[in-house]
This record gives C-alpha cells, structure tokens and sequence, in this order.
C-alpha cells in the first residue's frame, strides 16, 4: 500500500504533464489548469499522510522499486527514501507549488501557450519530487538534471522574445557547469564505497576507512554542484536573468523548489560535510561573501523582479553561511520561511505586473496601495519578515543563523549583519517605490488600476499568513524542528537557548533591520526621490548598479576567448584541414587514374606483369635463405 501511494505521489505531477503535452490543447484553458493544479494537489495530500505516519511512529519508508545497476561490486537500486528531511521538503515544494499552479490559472489565462506552461510546471515538479524522494546520489541527480531541464524551459517560454532565449540558454549553461562538479563529485564517492546510496555510504564514512583527502574532493565537488543549482558566486549570475520567464516561474525557482536543492544536496550529506572541516570553512566564507555581494546589487535594481531574485540570491548566501557552519537545522529552518515569505513576495510582484499590464520598472509605478491593497497587505507582511522585523517567520530563522555566526566566526556575524540591514533597505525601497506617494505611470494605466483576481489574491493571503506564523516551528524553547531533523543528522547540533548574549543579538538583529526600513523611509517616503530613467549613476555606485562588472568579466575571460577560437577553427584550421584533407584525396584520385590505365583488357600485359611477380618471389625466398 505505501509502495503504491508513494508511486502516486511521485507520478502524479508526470500524468499531470503527460495530459496537459497531448491533450491540453483539445480541451479548455481552465480544464488544463485545473488537472495541472489537482494533480500537484495530490502529491501534496499524500505528502501530509506520510508526513504524519512518520510522525507518529517515527520509521521513515524506504522502498526499493527495482535493481537498477549492477556492475563488478557495485551495486544501485532504484528507491524512494521518505523520511524527515525529504517529507519536510515534499510539503512545502508541493504546498507552495499547488499555490503557484492555482495562480497560473488567472495570471496564464491569456497566453496561447497555456496548457504547455502547465504541462512544463507539472515536469518541474515531478523532477523536483524525483530530486527529494530518491535514496541515492543518482536518482538524486535524474530529479537535478530534470529541474535544471525544466527551468530552461520554463525560463524561455516566452521563445519570441530572443533575451527571453539567451537567458535561458545561460541558466542551462551555468548550471551545467555546476552539475560537472556533482558528477565528479559522485564518481569519487562511488570509487571509494562502491554504492551512492545513502545508507550505506554514512555507514562507510562513519567507519573512517575512507581516504580524507578524497572526502574532502568529494565534498568541494558536490558544493561545487549546489553552487550552480542554487546560485553561489561565482556561478550565480544566470538566477537574476532567469527572471525572463513569467511570474509563476519565478516563484517557483526561486522560492520553495529548484534553487533550495543545493542546500537539500548538502543537508543530505551532512555525514560526509562534518568529516571536511575545511571544505565548511569554504561554504560558509563563500554564502556569506554571496549574501553581501547580491544584497548590494539589489540596493541599486529598478525591476521589480530583479530586486527579489538578488535577494534570493543573497539568502541562499545566508543559508549556505549556516550550513558551513554545521548548522544544518538553522539553514533548513530558513529554506522553509524563505520559502513563505519569498513566494508571496514574488507572487506579489505578479499581480503588480498583472495590474500594470507587464510593467516591471519600479520607477513608473507608485500609489498602488490604494488600488491594490490585498497585493499590498500580503507583500508588505512578507517584506517584514525577510527584513526581519519581530515576531515574522523571518526574524526566527534569519537571527538563528545570525547567532551561529556570531559564535563560530565574527567577521562572518559582521557580513552577514550588513547583508541583513542592507536587505531591510532594499526591500523597503522596492515597497515605497511600489506601492506609495502619487502614481507615475502613465494615465492609461492609471485609469484600468485594479486588484488582481481571486485566484491570484488567495495564494499570497495563504502565503502572507504562514509568513507570519511561519516561524513557530522552531521557537526557542521548543526547538520542533530540530528534534524533527535529529534522526538525520549524523552530529547532534546544539540548540540555542535564551540567555542575555543571545537577546542582545537578537536586539542587534532586529535594529540592524529597523535601521535599514529607517533608511529607506527618509530617502523614498520623506525625500521622495525617485531613480530617473536618463539620470548617470558615477562612482562606486556604478560599479554596483552594473553588478560588479561580473557578466562583462565573464564575457571577457571565457566568451570572447572561446568565441575567438572557434572563429580561428572556423576561418583558418578547418579550411587548413579541409585543404589537407582534400589534398590526400586528389592523391589519391591521381593514382587511381594512373593504375587504371594498367587495366586495359591487354592479356599479353597482364601476362608479363604475372611472370615478373613471380620472378620476385622466387627471388625473395633464394635471398631469405
């Protein structure tokens, strides 16, 4: 029975994609969106009943479905492993996918294309389930390589558009180039413990027979692998560009599912982390420098989607901060609120662009809280707690990474605390910019400003409120969550309790964020200064505004020199090649013409030729003796 809901979970997204490929253009738009939206509903009410069986009786369910490799003495299966860590997951990759699938409907409902988006959103997640649910490294890597194949899809769906293209040819590219290191990464692993399945390689590692020096490879090439999928530096610049694709997508990518697999990945295989001090040391110093960096460029962006995908990009740094620090819980526990919080805020942006009819440039809106006040309500809760503020989910997981980093590394507590303030800001400045002072788009979009429709509203109510209470899961002093994640984790990691150091760095935390909403209150609300579109930016703000130059210095260290040699292939090796190639065959042909006078019927010739062969012979073998 467990085996066939547990398939049931699995597939039910695939049959959704499977309807929506072939049939969603036979039936309605609404049929489409509804069978895509069930179906996803599904896996979530199944992700609940196991989720509560395991928390009854606290036995997660491996199943082995068939023997898939056997070679010399290694050995795979194909399974499903639902315990804590990936039934955490199903719920809120399910959860909020249902939700963003319900907001497709409206926000879809005029695209041509309708029933291939819900048929490329049900891939998405049906890879991302196949991603969490599977017992082993490989099967893990069908559901990675899958989401990464769907997020091109999804982020080009809009193919007309040629930037549209190009930036989904750059996430395919980029993370290809992270998902290299995962495969290294996992044939390492299979060479020293001839198996990928989890199990058997904690069991390996905890026995300490393994080399460290090819642990600690193995574990810098699978962070390598989340780096790509969940947009470290350096390989994070295809995530802002990924916001080509429409709204939805870039909910779904960047809130709850693809973009949170390396931290998934990484969680996984914390066994093996823990053993790799000096890969961590590199984690932490590397998703702290991210937060920075990307929380810096958002203080500058004037896109609406641009400002949340650097700020996704700058949690992911917190996240990765934390799990370099072995705090496995603290960063689950942000993935989870993040999730909450970041979905509604950009489901928000939607039904901004919705209202606005496609406008994305924070510049050219403004006064929209009046006209839209459920988008308002939901995204300013939500800005609330990624900034931090108290008693939002984000304030309890974002002050419980802080506080980890305060006790491992202080330089590190000091980076991540102005990531934090300058987010406070930047969030701030994009809801000022948005929603308050006096409209300045155009009149024709100020005379059709509405609130969006029911089906886009209810998500970001739902989303808003488990932003709010989201954070209750792990409460100091009831710690659920990580009781909940200890039969995973291979080291008990101390929990927080509350003495005068840690209300003092919560005071800090929570100043720090007040500081930066202060901030941006008397630039955008008491100054009123708003971006001109034509205005120069000089100085270092520049630099920031143009993103470090990071794209260009990409363009000029590997594009150019690789454009420049397959040019110099194309325009002088090949020809070069083609000549010599050519010129064996002109020698060809000219022997053959020459041997085919030779064959010109004359017995007389062929005669002679025959004795003089067998002249040579006999005289060969009297000189061989």
């Amino acid at each position: 029975m467990d085996t066939n809901l547990a398939l049931l979970l699995l597939l039910s997204p695939f049959v959704g994609f499977l309807f929506n490929i072939f049939f969603g253009k036979k039936v309605s738009k609404g049929i489409s969106g509804a069978i895509g939206t069930l179906t996803v509903v599904v896996s979530f009410l199944l992700s609940i009943c196991f989720f509560a069986q395991l928390n009854q009786n606290g036995k997660p369910f491996e199943i082995s479905l068939f023997d898939w490799i056997q070679v010399s003495n290694f050995k795979l299966d194909f399974g499903i492993l639902l315990d804590q860590l990936s039934l955490l997951w199903l719920l809120f990759v399910t959860g909020i996918g249902s939700l963003i699938h319900l907001y497709s409907i409206s926000y879809m409902h005029d695209d041509e294309n309708m029933h291939k988006f819900f048929a490329y959103l049900n891939l998405f997640v049906f890879f991302m389930i196949t991603l969490v649910v599977g017992n082993n490294l490989l099967v893990m890597f069908i559901g990675w390589e899958g989401v990464g194949l769907c997020s091109y899809l999804l982020i080009g769906f809009w193919y007309k558009n040629q930037p549209y293209n190009d930036a989904a040819k750059k996430a395919f590219i980029m993370n290809r180039i992270g998902d290299l290191g995962f495969l290294i990464g996992m044939f390492i692993i299979a060479a020293l413990f001839s198996t990928l399945n989890y199990a058997e390689i904690k069991s390996a590692v905890t026995a300490g027979d393994a080399n460290s020096a090819l642990l600690g490879l193995a574990a810098l090439c699978l962070f390598i692998g989340a780096c790509g999928k969940s947009a470290q530096l350096p390989l994070y610049t295809w995530l802002p560009d990924a916001m080509a694709g429409p709204t939805p997508v870039s909910a779904l990518i960047h809130a709850a599912t693809m973009v949170t697999a390396g931290i998934f990945m990484v969680t996984r295989m914390n066994f093996l982390f823990d053993l790799t001090p000096d890969v961590q040391n590199i984690i932490a110093i590397v998703g702290a420098i991210t937060a920075l960096v990307a929380a810096s460029i958002g203080l500058l962006q004037n896109d609406i989607k641009k400002v949340l995908a650097y700020s996704t990009v700058s949690q992911l740094g917190l996240m990765f901060l934390a799990l370099g620090l072995g705090a496995y819980t603290v960063a689950v526990f942000h993935v989870i609120t993040h999730a909450f919080f970041k979905a509604c805020l950009f489901l928000g942006s939607g039904s901004v662009i919705h209202g606005l009819h496609g406008e994305q440039d924070m510049r050219k809106m403004g006064g929209l809280r009046k006209a839209m006040p459920i988008t308002f309500w939901t995204m300013m809760i939500s800005t609330l707690a990624i900034a931090g503020i108290f008693p939002f989910a984000g304030f309890w997981s974002k002050d419980e990474i802080l506080m980890v980093a305060f006790g491992h590394n202080k330089a590190l507590w000091i980076v991540a605390s102005i990531a934090s303030i300058m987010t406070a800001f930047y969030m701030f400045r994009l809801m000022y910019l948005t929603f308050f002072r006096e409209f300045r788009g155009t009149e024709e979009q100020k005379h059709h400003l509405h609130e969006s429709p029911k089906l886009i509203t209810i998500p970001l109510v739902i989303l808003a409120v488990l932003a709010v209470i989201g954070g209750a899961i792990n409460l100091p002093g009831s710690m659920w969550l990580n009781h909940f994640l200890e039969p995973v984790l291979a080291a008990k990691h101390e929990a927080h309790h509350l003495g005068t150091q840690e209300f003092i760095l919560m005071g800090i935390a929570l100043v720090g964020a007040i500081v930066g909403i202060i901030w941006a209150n008397a630039k955008y609300i008491k100054q009123g200064f708003v971006p001109k579109e034509d205005a120069e930016i000089v100085g270092f703000s520049k630099t920031i505004y143009n993103k470090y130059y990071v794209d260009e210095f990409y363009t000029f260290l590997i594009v150019k020199p690789l454009n420049g040699l397959s040019n110099f292939f194309r325009t002088t090796l090949e020809p070069a090649l083609g000549k010599v190639v050519y010129g064996f065959g002109t020698v060809a042909n000219g022997i053959g013409s020459q041997g085919k006078k030779l064959q010109n019927g004359n017995i007389g010739l062929y005669l002679f030729v025959f004795v003089l062969g067998i002249c040579a012979i006999i005289t060969y073998l009297f000189i061989a003796q």
